[in-house]
C-alpha cells in the first residue's frame, strides 16, 4: 500500500471516534423530515410524559429511522441531519425513540446489556475497534448481516455488512439498550 493508501485508510478509520460535542438530549429532525418519514419541526418535543421506555420502542421502527438518514453526511462532532459522526448517529436515532443514549462511543459501549453477535436483532448497537483497542465505531444493526453508520469523513450515513473483511476484522461487540 503507498503512502497516499495509507493515509486514507488512516483519515477514514480515525474519523468516527467522538469529539465529545453534547447535542440536545432528543434532537428533533429539520426541515426535510417531511420526505423522509420523520417527524416534523412542529412536532412537540419529547416531555417525560411522552418518552417511550427503552422496553417498548418498536426496534424496526427505530431501524427505519436510521435508513430513512442514508445519504447524510458525515460531519465531525455531528448529532442531527446536517450531518453526523457515528456515535452522534446513534444518539440521534434512538433519542427520536425516547431512548438517551450518551454521546461517546466508549460511554455508549457501557448501555444496555452484551449480546453475543450470533443473537444479534434489529436495533441492537454493534460497536468496532477502529482506532484503538478500545470501542471507537458505532452502529445500528439491521438485520442479517447489515448495519447503518456514520462511517467516515469522506462518507456519508450508509448500509454495510458485518462480514466484510474491514468490518468483522474489527468487529468489538453488541449491546442492546431496549
Amino acid at each position: 500500500m503507498g503512502k497516499l493508501g495509507f493515509i486514507l485508510v488512516a483519515v477514514a478509520a480515525s474519523a468516527c471516534a467522538s469529539t465529545g460535542a453534547t447535542p440536545r438530549p432528543f434532537p428533533i429532525p429539520g426541515g426535510h423530515a417531511a420526505e423522509s418519514g420523520l417527524p416534523s419541526e412542529s412536532s412537540p418535543p419529547p416531555g417525560a410524559a411522552d418518552l417511550v421506555t427503552p422496553s417498548a420502542f418498536d426496534s424496526y421502527a427505530l431501524v427505519g429511522t436510521a435508513l430513512a438518514l442514508r445519504g447524510t453526511p458525515y460531519r465531525n462532532g455531528g448529532s442531527d441531519p446536517a450531518g453526523f459522526d457515528c456515535s452522534g448517529f446513534t444518539q440521534y436515532v434512538f433519542g427520536q425513540y425516547g431512548v438517551a443514549l450518551p454521546r461517546g462511543v466508549r460511554d455508549q459501549y457501557r448501555q444496555g446489556r452484551s449480546i453475543d453477535s450470533l443473537d444479534l436483532e434489529a436495533g441492537d448497537l454493534i460497536f468496532f475497534s477502529t482506532t484503538e483497542t478500545d470501542a471507537s465505531h458505532v452502529a445500528i444493526v439491521i438485520g442479517g448481516d447489515e448495519f447503518v453508520h456514520a462511517p467516515s469523513s469522506t462518507g456519508v450515513v450508509r448500509v454495510e455488512r458485518l462480514s466484510a473483511p474491514y468490518w468483522s476484522r474489527r468487529y468489538l461487540g453488541a449491546r442492546r439498550v431496549n
